[in-house]
């Protein structure tokens, strides 16, 4: 059991401590009020973006000093690809508009690790009646309240999370106070950050928890962050705002939030301009980690795939002179849009039927017009099904419908969390009864392998058997290929060349340029950077 973090806190130095729990000396109100409220910026060195080579694939990890590569699995699964160690939990309270989320943010940023989960108490708010709906209209409904949460299903996905299970989580509307038809499908992940005012107020919820944070902001900062929050986010009128606060959220904090600030392991004083309490907060989470050989030296691993031979589960397509005179062209940034195109749906068709040669084949003897046997080969699985990774995956499509009858075809959209750096699912569809098919996952090219992993754990997750799984790529690098046959060691790899490394943005090198953008003819994102940016996707 570790330590409380408030005794890790106070047996910093002194200066350190001062400097993290004393409030500002010598400042005007206005000052320390402008100090209180959400600062522009955290007064960290902002994230680098990671970035791949195809749209459709987000990146795994941040670009750090610490954090460079994770040579494949990730730290939950074990070499069996089975869950090995439950998620880390980290429950953040306090109350309204008090800067968890904000707080959340920073924690993430400097956690550094990959494959980290936000989970929002906000998300689970009840189904109302239209009595209870009438209520919220005016103003006259208790948000603030134990009642007013889905506890049972809070608990439910946090279980699943740190299982390293998928959860689907609902999705709010605080304009109509409702739930949303949508539903958001989250992943388990390391490290699960879970915040809301009623965090530590469930027996249940709180023994999932492995470390309780109070954050600890004026009642005077609350309201004002509450006031901007609602008026310019959530469309309500500034009587409106004041009077629930007066006569829910202000009683609400001093009945049911504030005597909770008893049951944190450390408490946070205003909130995300304490920078130096989130770095403790930070250094014994990683330690934490490292006792459950969850966190990874990965400067360590990074160097350690460039010694290892490629998997024994990644086909290259033979590199003769007409596929070698194909990549030449695809990848000469002085290409038409149209040779581009053509070259590569050529690439793609040898793709693909030099994949098929890896499904299973059974004898079979069948007759020819001249009444003579012949004796030959048959498919010996069920069907075969195409999944496209969106977008540039799609354009895979049409060479695998030219040499498959019937195929069917699914997509997934993959993105980035933006607060977490993360890759999310997105979008799903696949056709029914999956999991007795041959599945073709199709992508135009893997860089990090963050996507390609993310898209076969759902495949996993709907049943499919990973021997059963193939992931096609026109171009891949050495990283790519490790970090998913390490993750996924019975996925059958297939390409048509690997390029051993990989710049500091994560782009393929020499590589082959931005394939979406360069197949649909589209402009690249301003910052340089192959990732696409999708909104309203969910």
């Amino acid at each position: 059991m570790a330590p409380p973090m408030c005794l890790l806190v106070f047996a910093s130095p002194l200066s350190l401590w001062k400097q993290a729990w004393a409030p500002p000396v010598g400042s005007s109100s206005a000052e320390a009020l402008d100090r209180l409220l959400p600062p522009v910026g955290t007064g960290r060195a902002p994230r680098k973006r990671t970035t791949s080579q195809c749209k459709s694939e987000p990146p795994l990890l941040r670009t750090s000093k610490r954090t460079i590569y994770t040579a494949g699995r990730p730290p939950w699964y074990n070499e069996h690809g089975a869950q090995s160690k439950e998620a880390f939990a980290i429950g953040l309270g306090g109350g309204s508009a008090s800067g968890k989320t904000t707080v959340a943010r920073m924690i993430i940023e400097a956690l550094d690790v990959p494959w980290v989960v936000l989970l929002s108490m906000d998300s689970f708010y009840k189904v109302l009646t239209q009595q209870q709906q009438e209520q919220a209209a005016l103003n006259n409904y208790n948000f603030d309240h134990p009642d007013a949460f889905d506890f049972d299903l809070i608990v439910a996905t946090l279980q699943k999370l740190k299982q390293g299970k998928s959860v689907k989580v609902p999705v709010y509307d605080f304009t109509t106070h409702s739930r949303k038809k949508d539903w958001k499908t989250l992943y388990g992940a390391n490290v699960i950050i879970f915040e809301g005012i009623m965090a530590f107020a469930d027996k249940t919820l709180l023994e999932l928890l492995d470390m309780k944070i109070f954050v600890d902001t004026d009642s005077d900062i609350r309201l004002v962050r509450r006031l901007r929050r609602d008026i310019s986010e959530r469309g309500r009128d500034i009587a409106g705002v004041i009077k629930q606060y007066n006569k829910f959220v202000k009683p609400a904090f001093e009945q049911y939030i504030q005597p909770t600030m008893r049951l944190a392991d450390i408490v946070v004083p205003r909130g995300s301009g304490n920078t130096v309490a989130i770095d403790l907060i930070v250094q014994h989470v990683h330690s934490q980690l490292e006792e459950r050989k969850l966190r990874w030296d990965m400067a360590a691993l990074a160097s350690a795939h460039q010694c290892h031979p490629l998997p024994r589960t990644l086909s290259v397509l033979k590199s003769t002179p007409q596929v070698r005179g194909m990549h030449t062209i695809i990848r000469d940034k002085e290409t038409s849009r149209d040779e581009f195109i053509f070259y590569s749906k050529r690439l793609m068709r040898l793709l693909i039927e030099h994949a098929l040669s890896f499904l299973p084949f059974q004898d079979c003897v069948v007759q020819t017009p001249q009444e003579q046997d012949y004796a030959g080969k048959c498919y010996a699985g069920k069907q075969i099904t195409g999944v496209s990774i969106l977008r540039a995956g799609e354009t895979m499509e049409p060479a695998l419908r030219a040499v498959c009858k019937d195929v069917r075809i699914g997509t997934i959209l993959i993105q980035t969390n933006q607060l977490t750096g993360e890759p999310e699912l997105h979008y799903l569809r696949l056709p029914k009864d999956i999991s007795d098919d041959h599945v073709i996952l199709m992508d135009c090219t893997v860089s990090t392998g963050a996507a390609a992993m993310m898209a076969v754990r759902v495949l996993l997750d709907h049943d499919v058997p990973e021997d059963k799984i193939f992931l096609l790529s026109l171009l891949m690098a050495e990283m790519g290929v490790h970090s998913v046959a390490y993750a996924f060691p019975r996925v059958r790899i297939i390409t048509t060349a690997v390029d051993k490394r990989v710049n500091d943005l994560f782009r393929i090198i020499p590589g082959i340029g931005n394939f979406g953008d360069r197949y649909f003819g589209t402009d690249a994102v301003p910052d340089g950077s192959d990732e696409e940016e999708v909104a309203s996707t969910t």
